[in-house]
């Protein structure tokens, strides 16, 4: 009996808590959208903490921006690898654009053109619009070459550790 209402618990907690995590996360997309900065921080980054990859972006987005925050490219830079570590399109592209303005990184078109690949492969048109640029305006043949290699062993890895 013990074993039953312990199993029915943890599905409850389990079912329950995502719903909770699936409102914070909107509250704070809310309050963003209306300017409400310190809501949207406060609902976001317990949820980035907790590994959320939409708060992760968002939050990178806010320190890259200082909407509520100050200004910190090497705090978006964080927040945006976490969550592009984790799949995450968005951050991904965003991550690519910090590394193709050096901003928060050394400027490196090599690591800009691979997450704006990655995140190409999902279909962002921002990020396909960054990697043909890089690609035909700034980069060396060479420079593509070692950007895919890095993009094929980033994905083998799963964007662990890119």
């Amino acid at each position: 009996m013990k074993k039953l209402l312990l199993t029915f618990l943890i599905i409850l907690f389990s079912l329950t808590s995502n719903v909770v995590w699936s409102a914070d996360y909107n509250k704070g997309l809310t309050a963003y959208y209306s300017g409400d900065y310190a809501t949207a921080l406060r609902e976001w980054k317990p949820l980035g903490e907790q590994g959320h990859a939409s708060a992760q972006n968002n939050l990178g987005v806010m320190y890259r921006k200082g909407d509520g925050v100050p200004q910190d490219y090497k705090t978006a830079v964080k927040w945006y690898t976490l969550a592009a570590e984790q799949g995450h399109a968005s951050a991904q592209y965003n991550l690519g654009f910090m590394y193709e303005n050096g901003y928060g990184v050394l400027r490196d078109y090599v690591y800009a053109h691979m997450w704006a690949n990655i995140s190409a492969s999902y279909g962002n048109e921002n990020a396909i619009e960054l990697r043909d640029s890089l690609a035909n305006e700034i980069m060396t043949s060479a420079d593509i070459s070692a950007a895919q290699k890095l993009t094929r062993e980033c994905v083998a890895k799963n964007y662990k550790g890119c």
